[in-house]
């Protein structure tokens, strides 16, 4: 599972916005994958796949809320806002990307190289995220958004 960098959209543009914290961006990138083949997500939900208490969960989702990048229904429904699902797929995106470098470059298994990709994701550049995207179309290796 994808950690996720919060980014804000700012002219079609992602730049690094002021939450920096790994745990936020593992909240939002959960709520996307559920809500990916849900609809939506609940708190249990998130609370389940990620291995944490749900009062963390409601902490996290009223941070999230407050920067604008989640609607939270008072029944439990989480949804992303267009700000949240724009970050959320970037962060999934690149995520996929370091996931299949390590697989392919490095011939990790798959649930090795997603371990890997979670810890790395937060400290490449985006530089070395081209790089990477450079090589796997070299290599005729495709991501799935």
């Amino acid at each position: 599972m994808a950690n996720i960098c919060l980014m804000s959209l700012v002219e079609n543009k992602l730049e690094p916005e002021m939450i920096n914290n790994e745990s936020m961006e593992m909240y939002l990138e959960t709520v996307y994958i559920i809500e990916k083949s849900n609809g939506h997500a609940h708190g249990v939900d998130i609370a389940k796949r990620l291995g944490v208490s749900k009062p963390s969960v409601t902490k996290a989702m009223n941070q999230l809320k407050s920067k604008g990048l989640i609607n939270k229904e008072a029944y439990g429904s989480i949804t992303l806002t267009q700000k949240g699902k724009a970050l959320s797929e970037k962060i999934y995106y690149d995520h996929q990307l370091i996931s299949s470098f390590l697989e392919h470059s490095l011939g990790l298994c798959p649930d090795e190289a997603a371990g890997n990709a979670c810890k790395m994701e937060h400290v490449l550049s985006d530089q070395m995220l081209e790089s990477i995207k450079t090589y796997l179309n070299k290599h005729e290796i495709r991501i799935q958004k």
